[in-house]
């Protein structure tokens, strides 16, 4: 049984969620939701406490949750309404989405048309294959920015970070200038995935050093991280024998690239793009399933937040507009 429908249901309130909302309210949908897994909107901005955001879309060097907030504060205002805490359970061709959350318990929701934003993941510890045992200390990048920034906790003191992705790059500063010794980043590609803004300011200018063409190639340590090993790689990117160096640390950092959260889109039955991994869209930001667009990392892992939300409008206008079109018959 339907409990309730609106006009344009947006699922993930981070970056592109907030600006798909917001965009569809102004172009028309009468009520527009905001279903956001987390306890609080803002998506990952709210654990990135580092400036550099803002730049392109609001003119202003901004910190994440500064970033956020700009939006956040016109929710309100603009008539948008928000669900946190809140998990979505499916999606039908039929635009009907279950939800649970502690408070409402399970509903299912008619829309007039979906934005889908969940944004992306880090690929797991698990996705490496890298010898040894898996003790305490070994975590994502992601994870140790939780900690450190929205928790409080120190991840640990010798820190070793496995990739050179952004979020990596940014933790090897956050925890130098929390006193912890980042011992290095190893990087296994000749060049650094991250940006280059990012390895002068978060490496070069805290002195810790890059090992390009170099990866992990053993763990050791029984319930926490002692060492790791690492060695260079050549051109078909496989360990050189006779390079191995070990490391002795206690923490282990995994910076080794993003990945669209695909999961709700992949059992709706929605395409992928095998070259992003991402949702497939067209040029109206439409996936394959009709009345449900994509928009920011969930399509395809941008490097700047400003992309992110600006697509987000581009999505929420679309949907706005489906909706539109099909009260008027079109």
């Amino acid at each position: 049984m339907i409990n309730e429908a609106v006009d344009v249901l947006v699922i993930g309130g981070g970056p592109a969620g907030l600006a798909a909302a917001l965009a569809a309210r102004a172009d028309g949908a009468c009520r527009v939701l905001i279903i956001e897994r987390e306890i609080a909107l803002g998506g990952i901005l709210r654990q990135c406490i580092h400036t550099g955001f803002g730049l392109k879309r609001f003119q202003a060097e901004l910190t994440g949750p500064e970033y956020a907030q700009r939006d956040i504060d016109h929710l309100a205002e603009a008539g948008v309404e928000w669900r946190c805490a809140t998990m979505v359970l499916s999606l039908t061709p039929a635009l009907q989405v279950e939800t649970i959350s502690t408070r409402d318990g399970l509903r299912l929701i008619q829309a007039g048309s979906i934005v889908l934003a969940m944004g992306c993941r880090e690929r797991p510890v698990g996705a490496l294959a890298i010898a040894g045992n898996r003790p305490a200390g070994v975590m994502t990048a992601g994870t140790a920015q939780r900690l450190v920034n929205l928790e409080g906790y120190m991840p640990g003191r010798r820190i070793v970070i496995l990739g050179s992705g952004d979020v990596g790059l940014i933790m090897a500063r956050r925890l130098a200038s929390e006193g912890a010794q980042v011992l290095a980043c190893v990087e296994i590609m000749p060049c650094s995935s991250g940006l280059q803004r990012n390895i002068v300011q978060c490496l070069d200018d805290f002195n810790i050093p890059l090992l390009l063409s170099h990866t992990v190639v053993r763990l050791e340590g029984r319930e926490r991280l002692s060492s790791v090993t690492i060695a260079r790689v050549d051109e078909k990117l496989l360990p050189v024998s006779g390079t191995e160096k070990a490391i002795p640390c206690d923490t282990l950092l995994l910076s080794v690239g993003l990945i669209p959260e695909t999961e709700l889109a992949r059992a709706a039955g929605i395409e992928l793009l095998a070259s992003t991994k991402g949702l497939l869209v067209d040029n109206n930001l439409a996936t394959s399933l009709p009345g449900v667009f994509a928009c920011g990392n969930v399509r395809k892992v941008h490097d700047l937040v400003d992309d992110v939300s600006l697509e987000g409008e581009r999505a929420g206008r679309q949907a706005a507009l489906f909706v539109n079109r099909k009260a008027n018959g079109s």
